[in-house]
């Protein structure tokens, strides 16, 4: 395993692209969150005293304990920008042919595709990263000495964990059936962006429930929207919250299905 992890490393250095969009992305995540910020003070600034009250029943957004799944929240909707990253690393084994290379070289198929396994692991550890970076600096500007404590959403560290690594498993799975990286990301982008939020909302106005278990639907449940932007009603906030612990059992479920695919495919596929 070692010696996969430093081989795909010696790839992955070489590419000066990866670092282009690992740099975007570093920017991008506590960017974001920083602009929601602002929006949610002023926001808040423009509220009678009653509002403000019923607005903050449901929790300080971006203090502790609140933070972990505020910022979690927001920083999903850029997952289109790791997703770059490892549809680049996969694509770029067709484009080179390095995939042809390491079997010639005494690879296995299932090394070669636990080297992209790896991969994707590394970019979602990487995010994660950056995830916690934004929610500790935002977490401490925004909570005062004597109201820290202890962190009853930190579970959402894990959840965002999750999250990341299923949905950038998806992006992998286009680009190892596509090989091709303007394909695959466009293919990516449509169906997180387009594809998937129309047929969500067919399937909701017909009423079916099976919008909550479409491929990117699954995991985002496991990052309900925060009070403050998502639920004026607090029952229904708290419903939302309720649901996932459940939607984390499927996103596991889902995700080793998907490499369980990837894996029997690869041992048949032709290079």
């Amino acid at each position: 395993m070692l010696d996969i992890a430093k081989i795909e490393w010696l790839k992955i250095r070489s590419y000066s692209a990866f670092w282009w969009v690992l740099g975007i992305t570093a920017v991008a995540y506590p960017g974001l969150n920083g602009i929601i910020l602002m929006i949610y003070h002023k926001a808040m600034g423009t509220m009678n005293l009653p509002e403000q009250k019923a607005r903050l029943m449901l929790g300080d957004p971006f203090g502790f304990n609140e933070v972990w799944h505020t910022v979690g929240y927001f920083s999903s909707w850029f997952i289109f920008i790791p997703a770059i990253l490892v549809i680049m690393l996969m694509t770029n084994e067709y484009s080179f042919r390095t995939h042809r290379q390491n079997i010639i070289d005494g690879w296995t198929r299932k090394q070669f595709l636990t080297g992209k396994l790896l991969d994707v692991g590394i970019v979602t550890l990487l995010i994660v990263v950056f995830y916690l970076l934004a929610c500790v600096v935002i977490g401490l500007r925004n909570t005062t000495v004597g109201e820290r404590t202890s962190g009853s959403q930190v579970y959402f560290i894990a959840y965002f964990t999750l999250q990341t690594f299923s949905q950038l498993s998806i992006a992998f799975l286009i680009s190892f059936l596509v090989r091709n990286t303007a394909i695959s990301l466009t293919v990516f982008i449509v169906g997180f962006l387009v594809l998937e939020p129309i047929l969500g909302r067919i399937l909701k106005a017909a009423g079916t429930g099976i919008e909550h278990f479409l491929p990117f639907e699954i995991s985002n449940r496991l990052i309900p929207p925060p009070g403050f932007w998502g639920h004026l009603d607090p029952a229904s906030y708290q419903l939302s919250m309720n649901q996932t612990g459940n939607h984390a059992v499927y996103t596991i479920v889902f995700t080793t299905i998907l490499w369980f695919f990837c894996f029997r495919l690869n041992s048949r596929r032709d290079l």
